[in-house]
């Protein structure tokens, strides 16, 4: 056999991953030629073995191909195509059986937060030893006065009908949890109603949530899609939501299982300060750092 094989063999083998992101993408062709590499390229540089399962919701633009020539580019790059657009979590749920790490997380194509303040959440998750909930903090957002009225509408609305929820941005991510629990969760939520069904069910498994502030940025390109109507559909189910999830089937006291963190971590790793918890008066499951 040649070199050439030998090599091209070499560029195919990738190791166990430490972390698997999963990134749904709607008509995000003008983003992810940019998100996509600078997400795996900050991975690479903190020494940390990244899954990235693309997933193609159902775009009408060349999202499809644009994402067939970054897996061919980056080994870490996984391609899962969904014919019909069902709903943003329907195309998170879609790429979680194509991920293979025991820390699972999702992240947006938009590249409203920077790569490095990923990095920097999945080692302060993985740092604790514990199964928890990890996710950002949109602290400082650059979206907008309207999109900033909305967010705060919403969370308030949020821990209006659910007081105990361990989080201060309900929809922050990217947010990172154990594979197994994430399964167990039994998500039914396929549109953006993913992240506070989430947030309740790991508040009634024993999950702690751990939030880490982060610049929110403008999209690079394309066009959001969160609009009016969205907005109202946000409100409406939230209500739908309160009275009719069920929760009690749900496993319980798992945040009190240990999780095993990687070796390049535990020589590095050091415990959040208690100057860096942002609320005066935090929730027993919820720690936000800076």
């Amino acid at each position: 056999m040649s070199i050439d094989h030998f090599s091209s063999v070499q560029r195919t083998i990738r190791p166990v991953p430490d972390v698997s992101f999963i990134m749904p993408c709607y008509n995000e062709e003008e983003n992810i030629g940019y998100t996509v590499p600078r997400l795996i390229e900050a991975f690479e540089l903190a020494g940390h073995n990244l899954q990235l399962v693309t997933v193609n919701n159902g775009s009408r633009d060349q999202t499809a191909v644009r994402l067939a020539e970054l897996a061919a580019e980056y080994p870490q790059v996984v391609v899962v195509n969904v014919e019909k657009n069902v709903g943003y979590g329907h195309g998170v749920m879609s790429g979680v059986p194509h991920t293979t790490a025991a820390w699972v997380g999702f992240i947006a194509a938009d590249g409203q937060v920077d790569a490095e303040d990923v990095v920097r959440l999945y080692t302060a998750v993985a740092s604790t030893r514990k199964r928890v909930l990890g996710k950002v903090r949109r602290r400082f957002r650059m979206d907008g006065t309207i999109r900033w009225i909305i967010s705060v509408c919403y969370n308030s609305f949020c821990k209006m009908l659910w007081p105990m929820l361990g989080s201060l941005d309900v929809n922050g991510t990217p947010r990172i949890l154990p594979r197994d629990v994430l399964i167990a969760m039994g998500i039914t939520s396929k549109n953006w109603m993913i992240d506070p069904e989430m947030l309740v069910k790991a508040h009634y498994m024993g999950l702690r949530v751990f939030e880490v502030n982060v610049f929110a940025r403008m999209r690079g390109n394309g066009l959001s899609h969160v609009g009016a109507t969205t907005c109202w559909e946000f409100f409406k189910n939230l209500l739908i939501m309160r009275f009719t999830l069920d929760t009690t089937s749900l496993p319980r006291d798992l945040g009190s299982m240990p999780m095993e963190m990687p070796a390049r971590l535990v020589a590095r790793s050091t415990p959040a300060r208690a100057s860096e918890v942002v609320s005066a008066t935090p929730l027993p499951n919820r720690q936000t750092v800076a």
